[in-house]
């Protein structure tokens, strides 16, 4: 029997599996709709596919040795449910130790922002991710708080739970206004 004419059932997986490649859309990205929809302008038409967000973002902590060198530092304030904490970037801050340098872990400079909502408090992706973009949204709509040096790295931490039997779905609008409000009032503390 020749191996090259054999029809086993690999042979009807394989072709089964194989689909011809995809076009390429034309219809625009969802980042192209929600740039729409924030800011309603042609700047968002660029081409599709490509839109990015009218603001600047301020840059976020990614790696653990950056976020481990902001939570070294004093909370600069505090609510029930949050701490923030503030690296002044610049200065006599410098890590000790076998720490690297903090122009090698914030290398722009500027305004850094981070956002950490451990599963202890909140067990749920969908509440975590919520919280999150609750954190960033406010940032970028109300700017960071406010803080004596121009390069500082901030850190907003989730530090108690959101109580389950009050906020009974993972993401409603009453956790989201309620996360917001605290936010904001953990943002004014922190600027006095």
């Amino acid at each position: 029997r020749d191996s090259s004419t054999s029809r086993g059932l690999g042979d009807v997986y394989k072709r089964q599996t194989h689909a011809a490649p995809r076009a390429a859309s034309v219809w625009p990205s969802k980042s192209f709709f929600a740039c729409m929809a924030d800011i309603g302008d042609a700047r968002c038409a660029q081409t599709p596919g490509s839109a990015t967000r009218a603001d600047p973002a301020l840059p976020r902590l990614k790696t653990r040795a950056q976020f481990q060198s902001v939570l070294s530092h004093a909370t600069r304030a505090r609510t029930a449910h949050f701490a923030l904490h503030m690296l002044p970037l610049s200065g006599s801050s410098q890590p000790q130790g076998d720490a690297q340098p903090l122009e090698a872990l914030f290398p722009a400079g500027g305004v850094w922002l981070g956002a950490m909502t451990p599963k202890r408090w909140a067990r749920r992706a969908v509440t975590r991710n919520a919280i999150r973009r609750q954190i960033y949204a406010l940032a970028l709509a109300e700017g960071p708080p406010p803080a004596a040096q121009a390069d500082v790295a901030w850190v907003v931490r989730l530090r108690a739970e959101f109580d389950r039997k009050t906020f009974v779905s993972a993401s409603s609008d009453s956790l989201k206004q309620a996360v917001r409000a605290e936010l904001q009032r953990l943002w004014a503390r922190a600027a006095s």
